[in-house]
């Protein structure tokens, strides 16, 4: 079991101004969307590996992400429960929205199925760095969990664009959806 220190006042903004979230509540709420996050991409790739099967050119990739993203929620799993964080109550509808935009792009072929993985990490990935450069030394056990993994999901999408994601059809139009869908629920399970 980790040991985590709850946050001190000295860890809060010297001068906080009213309406400012405490930083532990800000922290449980990294934890809880963070948490969402890594659900949401195991249900993604469940979905394109369900419609693309284990027999196409980019079954080794897609199992390789998606066993790194089942480690990711194992450790959020571990460390709602340790922390005491209530998940977010959309977890049934994240289940159900993840699969279907991985099984959707699958359906639209290898590299929409690529497209997803490229705009989700890419936003995955500044949704991390926001999280550490806020942090700043305040929980070192949840920033050094978060920088593992942002450099993991860095490296899906790097795997997806060597691997055609803008090749995708519609590709600017498909990335910028995926993308906004992924915000939107980033600040949903922030704060439900």
């Amino acid at each position: 079991m980790s040991e985590h220190k709850p946050v001190t006042s000295k860890q809060t903004p010297a001068n906080p101004l009213p309406g400012d979230t405490p930083l532990e509540d800000e922290i449980k709420s990294m934890v809880r969307v963070d948490h969402a996050g890594e659900f949401g991409a195991v249900r993604i790739y469940a979905g394109q590996r369900a419609i693309m099967g284990d027999k196409h050119s980019k079954a080794g990739l897609l199992r390789h992400m998606h066993e790194q993203e089942k480690v990711h929620l194992a450790r959020f799993n571990k460390l709602i429960a340790e922390r005491g964080v209530r998940p977010t109550i959309m977890a049934p509808l994240w289940e159900v929205a993840g699969f279907a935009l991985g099984a959707g792009t699958a359906l639209l072929g290898e590299k929409a199925a690529m497209a997803c993985t490229a705009a989700v990490e890419e936003v995955i990935d500044e949704h991390y760095q926001e999280q550490r450069d806020k942090l700043n030394g305040a929980d070192p056990e949840l920033e050094a969990i978060i920088e593992d993994f942002q450099a993991e999901e860095v490296e899906h999408r790097e795997i997806a664009l060597k691997h055609g994601a803008e090749e995708a059809p519609g590709y600017p139009v498909l990335s910028g959806l995926i993308k906004a869908g992924c915000r939107a629920a980033i600040a949903i399970s922030k704060k439900i």
